[in-house]
């Protein structure tokens, strides 16, 4: 081997180490920007593209929920108390749904999931779910007490709807049972009980419903 090469070989090793820290550190950038600093969920983003792929399987169920009364939390409690409570929210959420689907946030109190109804039993699972939810957070005050509505939809019921569209579905039904404090509502095939319409009246009108915080779920 030629010393031109080898001289040319010493040079190129610290430039392709240098390479390779800066992959790695890039990778790290990007996890992290997938990542909800908060509760460790994944964005927005990141949430999008594993639940893409998950709605290729016919079994796939797109959820959303919402924490009730959360701003309530927030102004009477502290930032301290909400933190607590989504963080909670979070964990529960990320251990029913498990390693087979993806849960995101999507932003303030409101999270999304897509899993995969292997049983047929999704129903009894978000009901079980919902109970779950309402558990009060040990990093919270006593007095604190609250619910998680949820809505969700099976994307087989709207073959062809993309992952957007499934969402607003599942939103409209999580404020109808917002509205009807029925914790719990799939998205059916026929009219849904909360239109556009009706979701926005519901967020108004659940300003004025008495919350649940401060007595037991």
């Amino acid at each position: 081997m030629s010393s031109t090469l080898l001289t040319a070989l010493a040079a190129a090793g610290p430039l392709a180490a240098g390479w390779a820290v800066h992959a790695r550190w890039l990778r790290s950038r990007l996890h992290t920007a997938r990542r909800d600093p908060l509760t460790g969920l994944r964005t927005r983003d990141g949430f999008t593209r594993r639940a893409t792929v998950l709605l290729r399987d016919p079994r796939a169920v797109v959820v959303l929920a919402d924490v009730d009364h959360f701003k309530h939390i927030n102004d009477t409690y502290g930032h301290a108390a909400g933190d607590a409570l989504l963080k909670a929210t979070a964990e529960r959420l990320a251990h029913y749904v498990g390693t087979s689907g993806v849960v995101g946030r999507l932003g303030g109190d409101e999270f999304a999931a897509v899993l995969l109804d292997t049983r047929g039993t999704i129903g009894d699972l978000l009901a079980v779910l919902h109970g779950v939810l309402a558990r009060p957070v040990d990093e919270q005050p006593s007095a604190v007490r609250t619910t998680v509505s949820l809505g969700w939809v099976r994307a087989a019921d709207f073959p062809g709807e993309d992952l957007s569209a499934l969402l607003g579905r599942a939103d409209e039904a999580m404020y109808a049972a917002k509205q009807g404090r029925a914790g719990v509502r799939r998205a059916g095939l026929g009219r849904l009980f909360a239109t556009v319409t009706g979701r926005r009246a519901g967020r108004r009108g659940a300003r004025t419903v008495p919350p649940v915080v401060g007595r037991a779920a």
